[in-house]
């Protein structure tokens, strides 16, 4: 019996990652009837778990999750590579295609140190690297104060303990995928808007670019196929699709949320000034597919906003 696997994932080394590689292998082994042993997992320490010290958007960005792995695929060590959709840059290389985006987990954030936001104590110190929700929150509570937090589940939640932050924000579904789905307070989505992308895990492979090019990855790229959920692709990409009309970079506080209500889809989001002193939200209906829609949405908020807001997206 050949134990030789049929393919061979990378994957971050973090515990989260790690989980996520797990459900990827598992899918496509009940997807095909393989045995586990047919999908390899290969463990990689990415740039952006290496430091911890500094927000990532200071020291290069979502490309420190992707980096190692994009190396890895365009060298042929792996045959695709599993990633958190958010933290994926929003214009990826050409010859990279994202073949499978898993059914999306629950899209909320969690708070930790306190049952909501309004909750929190008067002048409240709160762990976040992410520009997002440390806008989202001072915007809601401009008394807060915001102290950088980075690192893996078990590193935030440590630095909370020590007493560094009385409260700090999770993903919902990090907690889940780790077994730890009871901590904290979900904060509901029609007052706290996620990432864009947040909750789903995508597989990345090479892209079929040339009729001549070696079978293997029409191969890779049909079995990675076969696992897509269709409703979670139409999500992510449209709201993948915003971040790019916005032109936002990681300092770029973006929240959106997009469900599917009908036979569309309905998406609501947000922009906000880094210090959350000003916010211009509003919402969209689109069918699946259409990028003129989320294009359509970033154009209304940056025509409300102002040029201290617009400010922070790129080219705008």
């Amino acid at each position: 019996m050949d134990d030789t696997p049929k393919i061979r994932l990378g994957t971050r080394r973090s515990p989260l990652a790690m989980a996520q590689a797990e459900e990827a292998r598992a899918r496509l082994c009940t997807a095909h009837g393989w045995a586990q042993s047919a999908v390899e997992l290969v463990p990689v320490e990415a740039s952006g778990d290496k430091v911890q010290d500094r927000p990532l958007a200071e020291i290069g960005g979502k490309a420190l999750w992707t980096r190692e792995l994009d190396l890895w695929l365009r060298d042929g060590h792996i045959d695709a590579a599993v990633h958190s959709l958010k933290d994926v840059e929003t214009i990826r290389p050409a010859e990279l295609t994202i073949a499978a985006v898993l059914p999306r987990a629950d899209k909320r954030d969690v708070l930790l140190g306190a049952a909501s936001i309004h909750a929190l104590p008067q002048g409240a110190v709160v762990g976040t690297s992410a520009p997002r929700r440390a806008a989202q929150l001072l915007h809601a509570r401009p008394d807060c104060r915001v102290v950088p937090f980075r690192g893996n589940v078990a590193t935030r939640l440590a630095k909370l303990a020590a007493g560094e932050a009385q409260a700090t924000f999770l993903a919902a579904a990090g907690l889940q995928r780790l077994g730890q789905d009871g901590a904290g307070h979900p904060l509901a989505a029609d007052e706290w808007l996620p990432a864009p992308a947040q909750a789903a895990i995508a597989i990345e492979c090479r892209a079929v670019l040339r009729q001549a090019q070696d079978d293997r990855d029409r191969e890779v790229h049909a079995w990675l196929g076969a696992i897509d959920h269709a409703l979670s692709r139409a999500e992510v990409m449209a709201e993948r699709a915003l971040l790019a009309a916005l032109g936002g970079s990681c300092h770029s506080p973006i929240a959106v949320l997009c469900d599917l209500d009908g036979e569309a889809l309905a998406m609501r989001a947000a922009i906000y000034t880094p210090d959350g002193a000003e916010k211009v939200a509003g919402e969209a209906r689109f069918a699946p597919g259409d990028a003129d829609g989320p294009a359509r949405l970033a154009a209304d908020l940056l025509g409300r906003a102002s040029a201290a807001l617009r400010a922070h997206f790129t080219g705008r």
